[in-house]
């Protein structure tokens, strides 16, 4: 037994060590879409000592014209230099911003061959120190409670952000098909997050079996079910700028397809391991358990997780859409229009097909399990 252990921290040692190298390694990987700047510009952090807002037009809530103010830069080779930038307001909430005496803002500045600033227009409020702050404490909460295990789920997350940053999105962008690469990197992903978390185990291996069963099973339904409902990929939010940015060859009805299969990815890699885990308690508790007993059980607390779990789905994607239904709410939209419009459907596509995901997923995880728990058993009472 002590010789087992070993093996297995070895095992584990080697893949986190591995795991930190490919993480390095595709954290400096360039993504191929870097944006190309003018020469002589450069972005940088300042603060806001005084503004200007004679220039602004109010019509009701929205703003239009232009905010100017006098900033001090505080980062980069202007550093320490005060000069006069500009805010430009469009009459969009979602985009507009107003500052005031004290914000910090990021700001492009530009200068000429002789090192000389000609103009500076302040980008947005920056956020960077508010955003190091609460990773780092999601960082301090999640290792002060989870331990060692903290730590590996932070692995995985780094892994799972720049897979998706660096991988993901450019083999998209680059005519991969959209479908075929969610999948590959999805699965990986999960491959990965499962062996981290529950390390080389029978429970981890019953709920990678089980959650790439049910990928592959999300996936179909998307395809299925999008054809069906009759929705192109330009309902997504920023689909139609991807096309105007000189993309026409990219597949949106694939890329909204593979979105659906990762947007419930990760509850079915949770459903499945709390599973498997589970029947692992009830095995270490009780090792002469028959196997029908044990899928049963499986069966039986898979029952009670996945209320909970299609719940929590459903109110992901009610939580990031509120305000569309609140608009159709106050307009007094008939049901039935609202049923029909191509963004509720698309929408009700997201939200069930990964509901259908997660009720396969439990009694499928609960049968493997049950099988390769069930050898084990055979083995320590043989």
């Amino acid at each position: 037994m002590k010789k087992f252990l070993l093996n297995v921290n070895r095992k584990e040692f080697i893949f986190i060590t591995t795991l930190l190298i490919i993480i390095a390694i595709v954290a400096t990987l360039p993504t191929g879409f870097q944006k190309q700047e003018y020469r002589y510009t450069e972005g940088v952090r300042a603060k806001v000592i005084s503004v200007n807002n004679m220039g602004i037009n109010g019509s009701g809530i929205y703003k239009l014209g232009d905010q100017s103010a006098i900033i001090e830069i505080e980062t980069g080779s202007h550093k320490g230099e005060q000069i006069q930038a500009n805010n430009l307001l469009t009459g969009r909430l979602s985009v507009d911003k107003i500052f005031q005496a004290g914000d910090k803002a990021w700001v492009l500045i530009g200068f000429d061959e002789n090192n000389k600033i000609n103009f500076a227009n302040m980008i947005d409020h920056y956020r960077i120190d508010q955003e190091l702050l609460l990773i780092g404490l999601f960082a301090l909460v999640i290792i002060l409670f989870s331990g060692f295990t903290g730590v590996r789920t932070l692995l995985s997350f780094a892994f799972a952000l720049l897979s998706i940053w660096k991988i993901l999105i450019p083999a998209m962008l680059n005519g991969y098909h959209p479908l075929f690469v969610a999948l590959i990197v999805g699965n990986i992903l999960t491959i990965v997050t499962l062996l981290l978390v529950a390390g080389f185990s029978k429970k981890a291996y019953a709920a990678i079996i089980s959650a790439t069963i049910c990928s592959l099973a999300t996936c179909l339904l998307a395809i299925v079910f999008g054809n069906i409902f009759n929705i192109h990929g330009a309902v997504l939010e920023g689909a139609e700028s991807l096309l105007y940015a000189g993309f026409l060859n990219l597949d949106l009805t694939s890329i909204l397809q593979a979105g659906i299969y990762l947007a419930c990815a990760g509850a079915i890699l949770d459903l499945a391991i709390d599973i498997s885990s589970a029947l692992e308690e009830l095995v270490n508790n009780n090792p002469h358990i028959p196997k029908t007993a044990l899928i049963k059980s499986g069966l039986n607390i898979g029952k009670s997780v996945v209320g909970t779990q299609t719940t929590t789905l459903l109110f992901a994607y009610l939580g990031s859409f509120i305000t569309v239904m609140m608009v159709y709410v106050a307009q007094g939209t008939p049901l039935l229009n609202i049923l029909n419009s191509k963004a509720i459907a698309a929408e009700i596509l997201h939200t069930f097909v990964g509901c259908i995901g997660l009720v396969l997923v439990s009694p499928l995880t609960s049968f493997i399990s049950g099988v390769m728990f069930a050898r084990e058993i055979r083995r320590e009472t043989g």
